[in-house]
């Protein structure tokens, strides 16, 4: 009798198996119909991996408080510079090729402290000159020392652009205007927000 009620164990166990595993995989199946994409706003270009894309940047930034030129047709746009409640200032721009070629990002924008070159590639060589205070401010680095600023540029594409940011700790209140400062690229002064 013992066999006899295994068996019928086993057979229910196996019906039970196959019955969640179907009831799985037409979960999974979905309605077989695609999912609509929603479609960029008109101008937007959608980037591929590389960032190598070919047709032109048509947005404009709302915003620039300085361009900064660098080398083979490379230009940051700074866009705002903004202090947060944490004692912390948020410099965002938009890095962009205005030349006919793809560009590779140099090397040197991450400056060239090992605690920030050997997290690879960066912004994390910018730094913010305070000419009245005489002081100058680094970019912020996280606990294990990655800095805190856009990473993992390689190239753009011509005409090509990427939005940036780099994250400092703020001047005092006082200052209004700094000098900010990557490597390869002429300096520019921008107001602080």
């Amino acid at each position: 009798m013992s066999v006899r009620y295994a068996a019928t164990a086993r057979r229910g166990l196996v019906a039970v198996v196959i019955a969640t595993g179907l009831v799985i995989g037409a979960a999974g199946c979905g309605s077989g119909e695609e999912p609509q994409k929603q479609k960029p706003p008109a101008g937007t270009p959608s980037p591929d991996a590389t960032g190598a894309n070919k047709g032109p940047q048509t947005e404009e930034p709302s915003n620039t408080l300085a361009v900064l030129k660098g080398q083979e047709g490379l230009e940051l746009t700074v866009q705002s510079a903004e202090r947060d409640g944490g004692g912390f200032l948020t410099v965002s721009g938009r890095l962009a090729n205005t030349s006919d070629a793809t560009r590779i990002i140099p090397a040197q924008l991450a400056g060239n402290e090992t605690e920030i070159v050997k997290h690879g590639s960066s912004l994390g060589g910018a730094t913010l000159v305070d000419p009245e205070g005489k002081k100058r401010y680094y970019v912020l680095r996280d606990t294990d020392g990655r800095p805190l600023t856009t990473s993992g540029l390689s190239n753009l594409g011509p005409g090509r652009s990427t939005q940036v940011f780099m994250q400092f700790p703020a001047p005092p209140a006082s200052t209004t205007e700094v000098t900010f400062q990557l490597p390869t690229f002429r300096p520019g002064t921008i107001k602080l927000s």
